[in-house]
This record gives structure tokens, C-alpha cells and sequence, in this order.
């Protein structure tokens, strides 16, 4: 292969209130990778980076997180990926619970078989994107697009399913000037909760389903209540009590903690920069600044293309 592969891969935010590692969602926000294989060369991968300026500390080499997800998918079709040039643009912040290992990861795998000219299906990208992420949620939203949710069979298949999100609901992401990494934030879970905490989370994931599906928008705040993860991780985010407590106000549906945070979304139909300040607020009580997005959710999905 000479071509040139463009790949796009959109932000996402997961666990979606109550539903832990079920429920994602994707945004407009997006990891572009340019992969050229490389007639010659001594090394396996090289790795150039734009975007933020986080982005320049990431890996050069093979130990990058886009060739580690190649590797391993290749290593499982049992392909010889050709020494590759890859040119790496991202929006997506790390480690601040919008997803960016994910859509690296689903964008390597896809990649290991385009170089190798060997066709992957979205069902085993997803399944070996599961596999070396460690849970769906965030994976089948980068590949898919929209509102997905998923579950894992007892063979370790994922089987999930999108619905496209209204173009009326929008988001606010406000993200701390810190980050956490999804091993600390899951730390602080418990090991076992109580039936009526799993009954509690159960209702609320059922209902904000039921919502979404019938229009009924004004259900979101209660669906959108959790006693899983939240309530653990606030003492690691300061500000996300304030936040999940602002009351009620024109255009807000509800806010949550973004994957394993630190950011904080909030579904919004109207006054976005209203809202996105008054979370931004909650953080700099805490004399901590924090970026803000408004974001429309990316109903597409994974997008590739090859140019000469």
C-alpha cells in the first residue's frame, strides 16, 4: 500500500450518569491520524504530534498508544504491519474523561488492518478495542457515533446499539486545569453496593433511556442521578459536589461527570454559556481554572480516507 490514510475519530463521554460502563456518547471533538507506510526504514513507528501542548510529551516511538493498539490487533489476526509514519492531530484533552485513549485505540486497530490490506469488521474492532481498554462505553461511541449502549457476552463479545442523537441537545464541557487518570478515579469505587443503590442506578438507567427514545427531555435531571461513581469521586475533583448540586435553570436538561472525569458535561437545548459558567464557577472556588466546550454531539462516528 502507497496510499496515505486519513482517519478521524470523535471525542466521547461515557458511563452517562447512572450507567456505568454501558452508556457513551460522541462529540464533535476529534483525534485526525495520517498514516503513511514506510518503504524504508530502520524503526517500526514514528510518531509526530499537534494539538495541545500535552500532546507533545506523548510517546514518538512504538510505545505510542495508536501503534500499541496496532501491535496488539495485529498480534491476534496474526499480521506483519509494515514499518508506518504517523502524523497525529489531537483536540481531545488527556486524561480528562472525554476518551482520548479510546479513540487512539480504535483508530490503531482500524489502521492494523488497513495497512495490512486486511479487512477488520466493527464488530472485532470493537471487541479487541473492549478487550485493551478495558470496557466498551467509550470505544463503540468512537466507532460508531452517537448514543450507543453496550454489553459484554460471556465469550467476551460486545454487542451494542445506537440510537442517533437529537440535533436540539448539545453539550457543555468544562474541564479542569488538572487530570485524572481512569486507574486512580476507578480506585476509589466500592467493591460491592447495596440493592438499593443498584436498584436506584437501575431506574435511573432504564428511565433516561425510555426519555431519550420518546422525546421526554424534562426526565433527564432525575435519570441523570447516580450513587455508583459520583459520590465517590468527589473528594477527587474539587467542585464537582457544587456542580452536581447547581439548581435548575432555562435550557439545562443535566450535569454529570464525564467518564471518570475530572471534566463536567451538562445537557443543554439552550443558554450554553449561561450554564458553562456557572460550572466553570464551582472550579474556580477552588481557585482552579478550567477550559470550556460546547459541543454538538458527532452522530457519525469513525471516518477514513485514503489519499495519493
Amino acid at each position: 500500500m502507497t496510499n496515505d490514510l486519513f482517519l478521524r475519530l470523535p471525542a466521547s463521554t461515557s458511563n452517562l450518569w447512572p450507567c456505568f460502563d454501558c452508556f457513551g456518547l460522541a462529540l464533535k471533538l476529534y483525534l485526525t491520524i495520517t498514516a503513511k507506510p514506510l518503504l524504508k526504514s530502520t524503526a517500526e513507528c514514528r510518531v509526530r504530534t499537534t494539538g495541545s501542548r500535552e500532546n507533545a510529551a506523548l510517546p514518538t516511538n512504538a510505545t505510542n498508544l495508536i501503534y500499541r493498539a496496532m501491535s496488539f490487533a495485529a498480534n491476534r489476526e496474526s499480521l506483519k504491519l509494515p514499518p508506518v509514519d504517523l502524523v497525529v492531530h489531537n483536540e481531545i484533552p488527556l486524561a480528562s474523561g472525554l476518551g482520548s485513549s479510546a479513540a487512539a485505540i480504535v483508530g490503531g486497530i482500524k489502521l492494523s488492518g488497513m495497512l495490512c490490506q486486511h479487512e477488520l469488521s466493527d464488530q472485532a474492532v470493537q471487541n479487541y478495542a473492549t478487550e485493551f481498554e478495558g470496557h466498551p462505553d467509550n470505544v463503540a461511541a468512537s466507532l460508531y457515533g452517537g448514543f450507543v449502549t453496550s454489553s459484554v457476552t460471556s465469550e467476551a463479545e460486545v454487542l451494542s446499539v445506537k440510537f442517533d442523537w437529537p440535533t436540539e441537545i448539545r453539550t457543555v464541557v468544562v474541564s479542569p486545569q488538572t487530570q485524572l487518570s481512569t486507574h486512580v478515579a476507578r480506585a476509589a469505587l466500592p467493591r460491592s453496593m447495596s440493592r438499593t443503590d443498584a436498584v436506584y442506578n437501575l431506574q435511573r438507567t432504564s428511565l433516561f433511556t425510555a426519555a431519550l427514545a420518546k422525546g421526554r427531555y424534562e426526565l433527564f435531571a432525575e435519570a441523570m442521578r447516580d450513587r455508583l461513581h459520583q459520590p465517590r469521586r468527589e473528594s477527587l475533583i474539587p467542585g464537582l459536589r457544587e456542580a452536581l448540586a447547581l439548581p435548575a435553570q432555562k435550557g439545562l436538561l443535566g450535569i454529570a461527570l464525564s467518564g471518570a472525569g475530572p471534566s463536567i458535561i451538562a445537557l443543554v437545548t439552550e443558554d450554553e454559556e449561561s450554564i458553562a459558567k456557572k460550572i466553570a464557577d464551582c472550579f474556580r472556588a477552588h481557585k482552579i481554572r478550567s477550559t470550556i466546550r460546547i459541543l454538538d454531539v458527532d452522530n457519525e462516528g469513525f471516518t477514513t480516507t485514503a489519499k495519493e
